[in-house]
């Protein structure tokens, strides 16, 4: 048979009826062609490098398999050590709630008069606020600000601690100096100490225990990030988020976000607007810095910062940002006026230390400040330091200002009025009065029934006092005026006649009524305690004046209403002030007001005057000019000014019918502003009966000695039906005393 190459041929019968032949046979493939021989190059053995070569790279890869044998088995170890520790932490985790407050330290809010909060002290804890609940605005400014990757991690950043340790370096700091690349869970974790409750047996104080709990060091810094895994596993991250509300300081005492808005902003964080949450959001990276208290300009600056991470990360649209921008957060309105911080200061101190310093409740104290005339006060004060004190004086000043009752309105305790802890001039200076003093002289003799009709001699006097020998005041002025009613007396204020008086009443009558007015510093013993020679706060001066203008009733001044603990309507603490006994008789009292009055419509206070309104008062100035004092009253309050220097330094001419009135003026004619005049209670001259001619005096230029006057006729003696003054009283002052107090002082 034919060879067909392995296929069958067709048959007959296919090719007969035109059958479609079969596929065409395929073609051998075509042999390969045989290889090449290889050339005499390619027949060479290959190369081996230099044996050198070949030693190191042995070497590197003995190297690098014993440090991948190592590093994988180290850090299997450490995966193992780090998931020991997130569970040990884990299960040493306390339930959410017993972390959001764990002060050990309450908060004081205190509130004015009409029962507005005015300032805070201790650690102000606002409430619980939480991620669901904050204002969306605010929790995407923290966010924004502090950790943008916060809700996909798992409790730590590696690249934000990358950034952070490069940002270190460059700045020729520690890799763990200045930045941390902190997580908000690491920052949280920081707040809580990692677990470590505050014990008072362990740490001298708090602010010891948190100071440790900030640090950063390589240890910490490894034992935060179990801690941190911990806390993602168990709490997840709206919980910590509400952990970081609550628990992070935010300055002024503020602790929380909550309390922050509150204390800013006068309302809550879930209120919060965008440019008002990137405010407070900005003090997280420097509270104290960035306080709007402390620089609203510099705060708002670092606001602008947060919006501009707001926007790039999404939180803010453009229009959003713009808006934010050009309607900046401002404070409200109490924190803008930041007033009495002297006040408040003083009333912490006034109340049991358990339930103000030291206080671990929250407390509420409802006091009797103004904050409209406290403002005012201050401004008047800086009004005059601005335009009629010259620029660079050292000098201080201190202002209190009281109803009749004793409810103190306000206080300044110097110059720079917003402050918390500083030395308060007004109620912790004790300083001598000068002849603010010589109203309670005039007192006791009024009182014992002289009239302001009555009249005594402004002569030379030499009184003789025992251990010091002869003491002769001086006036400001060289001559004598002779006989003078008691009103004129007082409203030129003349050292003799008022020496020669005390004398008639007895000095023991005099330092009577000063202490029963509440003059409670150590009066002095000698005949110069009628010019002054004692010492005393300018609140208790300010409240001795406030018995004169009550009727006589002698007051205590009082700042604190009510006390109570947050959680409780019930009060702890009353009132413990106001008015007591009386001193001195109504008629004494109303007829010193009237005398009062002419030392500034006609004597040494006449730069005090209000157009328009009745006031009293009297100037005072102390030796050598170390002390300047005005006291006055309207109808309405009780004003006292002081002025001098913090060193005792002598003030540069400046007397109490100066700088210190002009300051009264100033503080009364805004404070009684919007109130309509009042006329004062006192009796004028011409409602009593004439004086008449008898009774024993003091000869003009006599001297007294061992308590012996000489007789002379003449002087102005008590209507009839008055008592006969008690003979004079012999001194007992020290020289020192003297050599202090011996040269007058126009006032």
């Amino acid at each position: 048979m034919k060879q067909t190459g392995g296929r069958k041929p067709p048959l007959v019968a296919d090719r007969r009826y035109g059958a479609a032949p079969s596929a065409p046979a395929k073609p051998k493939p075509a042999p390969k062609p045989a290889p090449k021989p290889k050339s005499a190059r390619s027949r060479r053995p290959t190369r081996r490098a230099p044996w050198p070569i070949r030693l190191v790279a042995g070497l590197v890869g003995l190297v690098w398999r014993v440090v991948w044998g190592i590093g994988w088995r180290l850090a299997a170890m450490g995966a193992i050590v780090v998931g020991l520790a997130t569970l040990y932490f884990y299960a040493q985790l306390p339930p959410l709630d017993t972390l959001i407050d764990a002060r050990t330290r309450g908060s004081v809010t205190l509130l004015d008069r009409d029962g507005k909060v005015f300032a805070w002290r201790g650690e102000t804890f606002g409430g619980t606020i939480t991620a669901e609940t904050v204002s969306p605005s605010l929790r995407n400014a923290i966010v924004a600000t502090e950790d943008k990757r916060f809700y996909r991690h798992f409790g730590i950043s590696p690249r934000g601690i990358a950034s952070a340790v490069r940002i270190n370096l460059a700045e020729g700091r520690g890799p763990l100096e200045g930045n941390g690349g902190s997580t908000i869970t690491q920052q949280v974790a920081k707040l809580i100490c990692l677990g470590v409750p505050y014990d008072p047996k362990a740490w001298k104080s708090e602010g010891d225990y948190e100071a440790d709990c900030r640090q950063s060091s390589l240890m910490r810094k490894i034992k935060e990030v179990p801690f941190s895994f911990a806390m993602e596993a168990k709490y997840g991250k709206d919980s910590i988020l509400t952990l970081y509300l609550n628990r992070a300081y935010l300055g002024a005492g503020a602790r929380g976000f909550e309390a922050a808005s509150q204390r800013y902003f006068g309302k809550s964080a879930n209120e919060v607007t965008p440019a008002e949450a990137a405010m407070l959001a900005g003090l997280l990276k420097a509270p104290t810095r960035y306080a709007p208290t402390a620089s609203l300009e510099r705060a708002q600056g670092r606001a602008a910062v947060v919006l501009g991470l707001m926007r790039d990360q999404g939180y803010l649209t453009d229009s959003q940002f713009r808006d934010a921008l050009a309607n900046p957060a401002r404070l409200s309105k109490a924190a803008e006026a930041r007033a009495g911080g002297y006040f408040a200061d003083w009333v912490m101190d006034s109340g049991p230390a358990f339930l103000t310093q030291d206080t671990t409740e929250d407390v509420i104290i409802r006091t009797t400040l103004d904050q409209s005339i406290q403002k005012r006060a201050e401004e008047a004060l800086d009004y005059v330091f601005e335009t009629k004190v010259k620029a660079g004086s050292k000098a201080q000043a201190a202002i209190v200002v009281m109803s009749s009752d004793g409810a103190v309105r306000a206080m300044v305790g110097g110059r720079n009025n917003q402050v918390s802890g500083a030395f308060n001039r007004a109620t912790q200076a004790i300083r001598q009065t000068g002849s603010t003093f010589k109203p309670f002289v005039y007192a006791a003799a009024l009182d014992m029934g002289y009239t302001m009709n009555s009249a005594i001699d402004d002569a030379p006097i030499t009184l003789y006092v025992k251990g010091s020998g002869e003491w002769s005041p001086k006036n400001y002025e060289p001559e004598f005026r002779g006989m003078m009613t008691l009103t004129d007396a007082l409203s030129h204020s003349i050292n003799t006649a008022t020496v020669r008086l005390s004398q008639a009443v007895g000095l023991d009558a005099v330092r009577q009524v000063a202490a029963d007015f509440g003059l409670q510093s150590e009066l002095a013993q000698g005949p110069a305690i009628v010019l002054g020679a004692s010492g005393a706060t300018l609140l208790d001066m300010t409240g001795a004046y406030a018995g004169i203008l009550n009727g006589g009733s002698s007051v205590r001044p009082y700042g604190l209403v009510e006390l109570r603990i947050q959680s409780d309507d019930a009060a702890l603490m009353g009132q413990e002030g106001g008015m007591g006994e009386r001193v001195i008789s109504e008629s004494a009292a109303r007829q010193l007001t009237y005398m009062m009055t002419q030392v500034i419509e006609r004597g040494t206070g006449r730069r005090a005057r209000i157009d328009g309104r009745e006031a009293a008062g009297k100037t005072g100035t102390t030796s050598d000019y170390r002390d300047a004092w005005f006291i006055g009253f309207t109808a309405d309050y009780v004003v006292g000014v002081w002025m001098g220097n913090d060193d005792n330094k002598p003030l540069t001419g400046v007397t109490g019918g100066g700088l210190p009135a002009e300051i009264w003026h100033e503080v009364m004619a805004r404070v009684e502003a919007d109130l309509p005049p009042a006329a004062l209670p006192m009796i004028r001259p011409e409602e009593l009966p004439p004086p008449a001619y008898q009774g024993e005096v003091y000869q003009a230029g006599g001297q007294i000695g061992g308590g012996v006057a000489e007789p002379y006729p003449g002087q102005l003696a008590p209507y009839p039906g008055q008592a006969q003054a008690p003979a004079p009283q012999q001194g007992g002052e020290s020289l020192v005393d003297i050599l202090t107090n011996i040269l007058g002082r126009r006032d």
